[in-house]
This record gives structure tokens, sequence and C-alpha cells, in this order.
């Protein structure tokens, strides 16, 4: 585990999936309440248009003003012929993150970084498809290969490809694979690393997108990568503090800046015993409804 407390990060709670060769959707997704776009070149790109696609997001990020969305670009597996391209362009774009497919050990974070340290790409992180059973199996030593890959930011789990490989049937509630879920988020927190969850492929299911956005948050995920425009109201709902909680928070940080609680590490509150590890808790809440009233703020 890391001995020091996590790092901020923007809020995560919607992050849209935008096909690089959709120009339509590329033009528009600026203009959403999405926290981040992951522009596509893997899956939603057809090889014939992979060179295509790159060309759209060269002329769509090149020289474009800095955004209040985080952009991340997803590239081509490592063992496909079209990734060092792919990098090649986000090295010269230079967006907040890469995604890597498919990862399934350290050595693959490795190679990435390896390359984005050589052309001096100083601010792009990496973040980590995890979408294999292999790569499910070793999710804690890939997070905590983070003390060598210092660019790792964020896992982001791929149910499709994961479902696929393990033969596990697509059932409301998730519940075969809620173990493999949870495991990916032991490892993100033991290492200070964002997390995740994956996409709801029934974009017009919006009861059932809902719950299992009350999932993720419930089970720890930082946040939900989206298909359509449609899941983003839904996910910031969900992701997002809500004005309860908010109030809870307020409430915990006031009790213990009272002088009489200054040498506690446990009070009274309101007949309930607080830790300060609610403490900590509770700033990390506040810190993020803060971010995100300022981002509400910038929009307006």
């Amino acid at each position: 585990m890391l001995d020091h407390p996590p790092s901020p990060r923007p809020p995560r709670r919607s992050l849209l999936s935008v096909p690089a060769i959709n120009q339509r959707a590329l033009e528009k997704c600026r203009t959403l309440a999405c926290d981040g776009v992951i522009f596509d070149l893997e899956d939603s790109v057809a090889p014939e248009k992979k060179a295509e696609a790159r060309e759209n997001l060269r002329q769509l990020l090149a020289g474009a003003p800095q955004q209040k969305q985080e952009s991340i670009i997803r590239i081509n597996g490592l063992d496909s012929p079209f990734w060092r391209e792919d990098l090649d362009l986000a090295m010269a774009l230079a967006p907040d993150a890469m995604l890597i497919p498919k990862v399934e050990r350290p050595d693959d974070l490795r190679a990435v970084q390896k390359v984005l340290d050589q052309h001096g790409a100083n601010t792009t992180k990496i973040w980590a498809m995890m979408e294999t059973a292999r790569g499910v199996l070793d999710v804690a030593a890939i997070a905590a290969s983070r003390f060598s890959v210092t660019r790792l930011d964020a896992f982001v789990i791929g149910l499709n490809d994961l479902r696929k490989e393990t033969r596990v049937l697509p059932r409301p509630g998730r519940g075969f694979l809620t173990p493999w879920l949870m495991q990916v988020v032991l490892a993100a927190r033991a290492y200070d690393v964002s997390v995740i969850d994956s996409v709801f492929n029934d974009f017009r299911n919006a009861d059932e997108f809902a719950q299992e956005c009350r999932q993720g948050r419930e089970m720890g995920f930082d946040g939900k990568m989206l298909i359509h425009p449609a899941q983003i109201e839904p996910a910031n709902l969900a992701f997002g503090p809500s004005p309860d909680e908010i109030a809870e928070a307020e409430n915990i940080v006031s009790a213990f800046a009272r002088p009489e609680a200054a040498d506690l590490n446990v009070i009274n509150l309101d007949g309930r015993m607080i830790e300060r590890l609610h403490l900590e808790e509770a700033e990390r809440l506040l810190a993020l409804a803060r971010s995100l009233n300022d981002k509400k703020t910038e929009r307006s």
C-alpha cells in the first residue's frame, strides 16, 4: 500500500466513449456535461478506418483550447499493428491520459511508459482496461506496479470482453461478476488508482442503467464509462455526492473542528460514534462537491 493520502483527482463520474471515426460525435462531445471523453481508436474503429480515425482526432485536438473535460485516447492493443501509430498521435496531442486495452501484466504498462518517457510526454497519464481473466487475476500486481509505472492513474473495467472470455452470461445485478469487480476496486484503492465501472450496453433501458450506477457507487467505483450522451446525467447524479451526504459531511467536519474535539480520535455526534477516519472521508466528499460546483460555475 502507499504510505501517503490518496492524491486529488478531477471528478470522474461520467466518461463518455466516442468513436474517433464518428466526426459528428467528436464535434458534439465537447458540449456535453460528462467529466471526461474517451476517444476510441480501438474496438469501434474497423482496421481499414484506423488512419482516418487518427486524422479525425488530430484535427479535433491539435491546437484546440484546453477543455474542462479530461481527454483520454484509447489506443489499440499492444499485440496489434496499430498501437505505435496511436501512441505517436497521442504524444503529439498530449491528452490527459491514454487508455491501454486488455492489460494483463505490469510489463504492458512499462512498455507504454518507456515510450512516453523517451519522448518527454510529461503530463500524459496511463489508464488500464481490466477486461481479461488474466488481467483481473493479476490486478494486484498491476496496481502495485505504480511504484515503477508512475503514470498509472486509473483502471477501467471492460465487462463485454471479460464476459466473452469467461462465458459469464449478462444478467441484471451482475451477481457472478461482483467478486471480480470488487477485486479490481480493492487493488485500485490499495495503490491509489482511480477505478471506473464498465459500460452498460442497453442505453435505452434507463431504469436498469440507473440501478447499475447506484450499484457501482456502492461498490466504490469513482464513475462509469458510458456509450451514449443520455447516460451522462444519471451517472453524474449517481456518482456525485447527494445533498444529504454533503450535509452529513459538513456536520462531521464541524464536529471535529470544535475545540473540545482537538485531541480526540472518536467523538459522539448525535448519538453515533464518529472516528477520524470518517472525518477523512467527509473531507474527501466535500472536496469532490467543491470541485463539481467549480465545474458547474465554469460551464455557466
